[in-house]
């Protein structure tokens, strides 16, 4: 596991207030929706701020690979890898 898959679990830990939980209970390739972390479309709305605002990427939320981004850290990870500008 990486600094920035670490990074990005404190971040979901922080933005959504998920005080019950700690960064190595969530799992890298387990989906962060309806299952897995059980999160929903406000959530969403939560963490893309958060996304955007730390990593400095610009995000369309009526995009299909927007929602394949959110599917689960690792997909997250990958997006930030690729569309860091900070």
């Amino acid at each position: 596991m990486s600094e920035l898959h670490d990074e990005i679990k404190q971040m979901i830990i922080d933005c959504l207030d998920l005080e019950d939980i700690d960064a190595d209970e969530i799992v890298d390739d387990e989906p962060l929706f309806v299952e897995g972390l059980g999160l929903d479309s406000i959530d969403a709305l939560e963490i893309g701020l958060a996304i955007q605002k730390g990593y400095g990427i610009k995000l369309k939320s009526d995009s299909d690979d927007t929602r394949e981004h959110f599917s689960s850290v690792n997909a997250l990870v990958s997006l930030v890898e690729t569309n860091r500008t900070k």
